[in-house]
């Protein structure tokens, strides 16, 4: 089975950072496209940024600029490096990797952005 495993969540004040990880198993990672999600207390979860796997990356404007999305395929991770932290990125934020056929769930990491 495949297992998606998100780490690097916790409480930052506003302006500092974050890297969040997802360690994938059971899946040749480089072959799949990878997001990251959140969603905040009564909110739709949104699409943050996504890396496909031709290389090619997407930012939702509220976090252009501040986030990174990369990936370490020899590892099996993804990362998403979080900057200039808002309270309002405050969420739980998910790994999401797809195929062309499948599409796999973390179980969600928490990010408290709070003074």
């Amino acid at each position: 089975q495949v297992q998606l495993v998100e780490s690097g969540g916790g409480l930052v004040q506003p302006g500092g950072s974050l890297r969040l990880s997802c360690a994938a198993s059971g899946i040749i990672f480089r072959l799949y496209s990878m997001g990251w999600y959140r969603q905040a207390p009564g909110k739709q979860r949104e699409l943050v940024a996504v890396e496909y796997s031709s290389g090619s990356t997407n930012y939702a404007d509220s976090v252009k600029d501040r986030f990174i999305i990369s990936r370490d395929n020899a590892k099996n991770t993804g990362y998403l490096q979080m900057s200039s932290l808002k309270t309002e990125d405050t969420a739980v934020y998910y790994c999401k990797t797809w195929g062309t056929r499948n599409a796999y769930w973390g179980q969600g990491t928490q990010v408290t952005v709070s003074s």
